[in-house]
């Protein structure tokens, strides 16, 4: 479940969740994500493949970088 934020404004924001889920897909092709990139324009999610390749590119902008490629099962 989500949590909420709210900024000093009044204005509510929702958190990202935590942990994802087998039904959060990759951005970028469509597979299994595993990792959240929270950025304050909105979420990104992707898959390990794909989160590799554009981390140098958004892990100064990111808020949150959530990474769960750790619990992948082999």
């Amino acid at each position: 479940m989500c949590g909420v934020v709210v900024t000093v404004t009044g204005t509510v924001t929702p958190t990202a969740p935590t942990t994802l889920t087998n039904a959060d897909r990759c951005d970028r092709c469509g597979a299994q994500a595993r990792v959240r990139v929270v950025l304050t324009t909105g979420d990104l999610l992707f898959c390990a493949h794909h989160a590799k390749a554009y981390e140098d590119k958004l892990r100064d902008t990111a808020v949150e970088w959530v990474d769960e490629t750790d619990l992948v099962q082999p």
